[in-house]
């Protein structure tokens, strides 16, 4: 009798912890097995393989598994293009400077002008603030006030990696400044399909790094 009842509790046990695990999987986070774990490398680290570089190229190299941009000694500006394009798209990556910086990540192509979208990082030229996470259209609003951060100072680390995911889906942006949510913005004014850019604004000494730039296509 002893023996019964110790199987039949052992049996229960066995029973309640599976139920446990089975709960636990249920209960799992949201983010679990979303697509950010799906998200494929477009910077090796090691060259520029990809990206389709300015020639000569005194503005972008590969640095111990950074991808450094720099302006040269004349202060020219340059862009760094991905060979691939995208439409609906997330991107992650991880960046870093120092002082005044102006540059963002350029995306999609506009319905009304050859011009791209930008995600801007560092302080805006025109509005003499840093404006970083915030759409820039370079229109008559440049920076539409649907497209600001509202609460940078709380969200950026000054001098430090800051990690970005840039959600485009359709005609709405959505940002996310080191995990947390930045911004939403909604254009219908950039539906084409384009590549992914990285800006060195002209006219100032600036230096930024990026690291761990990974995207995947949502078409």
């Amino acid at each position: 009798m002893e023996m019964t009842t110790s199987r039949s509790f052992i049996i229960r046990l066995a029973l309640w912890i599976t139920a446990g695990v089975v709960g636990f999987n249920v209960a799992a986070p949201a983010w679990a097995g979303d697509e950010s774990g799906a998200l494929t490398p477009i910077f090796t680290g090691k060259d520029l393989a990809g990206w389709k570089t300015p020639d000569p190229n005194p503005f972008w190299k590969a640095v111990d598994g950074v991808l450094v941009g720099e302006n040269d000694p004349a202060k020219k500006g340059s862009m760094l293009w991905t060979e691939k394009s995208y439409r609906d798209f997330v991107i992650e990556w991880e960046a870093r400077w120092k002082g005044e910086i102006d540059s963002g990540i350029m995306f999609r192509q506009s319905n009304e002008r050859p011009r791209e979208l930008q995600l801007q990082i560092g302080i805006s030229r025109s509005l003499k603030r840093d404006l970083t996470g915030s759409f820039y259209t370079g229109g008559k609003e440049k920076y539409p006030e649907a497209g600001q951060v509202k609460n940078l100072e709380k969200l950026l680390k000054p001098a430090a990696w800051n990690q970005f995911r840039l959600e485009a889906r359709g005609d709405t942006f959505t940002v996310w400044l080191n995990g947390e949510p930045a911004v939403k913005y909604v254009n219908t004014n950039y539906a084409g399909a384009g590549p992914i850019g990285l800006q060195i604004h002209p006219g100032l000494e600036m230096k930024i790094e990026f690291r761990n730039l990974r995207v995947k296509g949502l078409e």
